[in-house]
């Protein structure tokens, strides 16, 4: 798989990651750099525990690393979550933080697919 390929998997815009990275040698290294960023899981925890404001904050985290990286469909379920929760009033919403979770299982699953084959 290349990397065009992997942004087709993951229903990203390899054109719009290119333009910021430059070439494919770097967009490999922060692809792979992804699978272990926190920042889902601090997510997880926060909406599970209700903690609206680092609901807010690990949303809109989530929302610019998949941006920065074109990851296109998980940036827009993260950009529909963080609005969601921008007025930090309403915990966030089931529908719109399960949209995260497949988004993001998605994502991660391409990637994986991409590095196994590397090996």
């Amino acid at each position: 798989m290349t990397v065009p390929e992997l942004y087709v998997a993951l229903n990203g815009n390899y054109d719009e990651a290119k333009s910021r990275l430059m070439n494919d040698r770097l967009i490999d290294k922060f692809v792979l750099k992804f699978l272990a960023d926190p920042t889902m899981q601090t997510l997880h925890d926060a909406v599970a525990s209700g903690d609206i404001e680092e609901s807010f904050r690990a949303a809109h985290t989530m929302k610019g690393v998949a941006g920065n990286l074109a990851f296109t469909m998980l940036a827009d379920a993260a950009h529909q979550l963080t609005e969601q929760l921008r007025p930090r009033t309403d915990k966030a919403d089931d529908a719109l933080y399960a949209a995260v979770v497949r988004a993001y299982e998605s994502t991660i699953s391409a990637i994986k697919a991409y590095e196994a084959q590397k090996a």
